[in-house]
């Protein structure tokens, strides 16, 4: 049995429903993690603009195991959605369903490598000093970023498997469009292979533009945060992600639904600057081009009820078409599903995701 409680996540500015997962098993020990940062010198941004340093956090697990030729065998990439960090994914409802002995990606057997994209976490993001002077950064960066810091800072020239969640999965098929020599397998979750366009993009453009026309954003030289961040962060995350069936089964009456939203409203939302530069990354997304590219096994993993990325366009199978090694595993809508969010909990895909690791297994 699976029991969900509500928290507005700050760190990924959407409607995310954090879960305890009710079991027999006796509750799993959290691996040990290790912390670090890598610097990238003289970074230059694909608009031309350049930072000196850019700091690059990340956290992992594991130990890396290498092959006669010193290649490392056993690393996995693990990219987290907008607004996050690495750490969301040692939550026991993520963690505790891959990373623990014998599942998909034990940590005794892999060594996994959570980084903190530019702009979050604990990696550079405007907040930490320029503001909105801090350079657009977009995603086709921040992949470049992660790749240096995965080859030059912990020296791995090999990944078994890259994984995302909704940027992150954006992320995963840049991945494997940009290196298509460098993994063993793919794994996009909450994402499509598309263009950043539609509502997606129109939910986004409305979320950054409701803080850059408030006054008090005052070109984001402000002392306290703008109010419209509030407003404005908490109106994306109804929109967007938690799931019509959800929805109706945790609010079905109006003062359950006033609840959940005094709820957001009082939960912190991060640092205007942060906030507009995330999700602004994302306007010129479009992998389609590059889709041929992609040489790696592939299984996509969405959600039926994904507000972000509804299965009925048709866009994702269209695109699956111009792969050789590709499918989607599509979770159906339940009052258990939290549309875009759902795919933080690993528990809906955690024994496909298993086989998928074991049928890509190198020989």
């Amino acid at each position: 049995m699976i029991r969900w409680s509500f928290r507005f996540c700050d760190a990924m500015l959407a409607a995310s429903f954090l879960v305890t997962v009710a079991s027999a098993r006796p509750q799993m020990t959290a691996p040990a993690t290790t912390e670090g940062d890598f610097v990238v010198h003289n970074f230059k941004f694909h608009s031309g603009e350049s930072l000196p340093d850019v700091r690059l956090h990340y956290t992992t697990l594991g130990k890396p195991a290498r092959d006669a030729q010193g290649r490392t065998t056993n690393a996995v990439l693990i990219l987290h959605g907008t607004g996050g960090s690495g750490h969301q994914f040692l939550a026991p409802y993520f963690a505790g369903e891959l990373f623990g002995p014998g599942q998909p990606l034990d940590a005794t057997r892999y060594f996994i490598v959570l980084p903190d994209g530019v702009g979050h976490g604990q990696s550079s993001k405007p907040s930490d000093g320029l503001h909105a002077h801090f350079p657009q950064y977009d995603y086709d960066d921040m992949v470049s970023a992660q790749y240096r810091m995965v080859t030059e800072g912990l020296g791995i020239h090999h990944l078994r498997l890259v994984l995302g969640y909704s940027l992150g999965g954006m992320q995963t098929w840049l991945w494997g469009e940009k290196y298509p020599d460098m993994m063993d397998a793919l794994v996009p979750m909450a994402s499509q292979p598309i263009e950043m366009s539609a509502r997606n993009w129109m939910m986004r453009r409305m979320l950054v533009e409701s803080i850059r026309q408030d006054p008090a954003w005052n070109h984001g030289d402000y002392t306290a945060q703008p109010p419209s961040l509030r407003l404005a962060s908490t109106m994306f995350a109804i929109a967007t992600s938690g799931g019509t069936l959800a929805y109706q089964t945790l609010a079905p009456t109006r003062a359950k639904a006033d609840k959940m939203v005094d709820d957001m409203l009082a939960a912190p939302k991060g640092d205007a600057n942060d906030v507009m530069y995330q999700w602004a990354a994302a306007a010129d997304y479009n992998p389609v081009p590059g889709l041929p590219r992609i040489q790696a096994p592939l299984l996509a993993i969405n959600s039926a009820d994904d507000e972000r990325n509804p299965p009925d366009t048709g866009t994702m199978q269209t695109a699956l078409h111009q792969l050789k090694h590709a499918r989607l595993l599509l979770i159906p809508a339940s009052a258990e599903t939290r549309g875009h969010a759902t795919l933080v909990n690993a528990t809906f895909y955690a024994e496909q995701l298993g086989a998928f690791m074991q049928a890509t297994a190198p020989h």
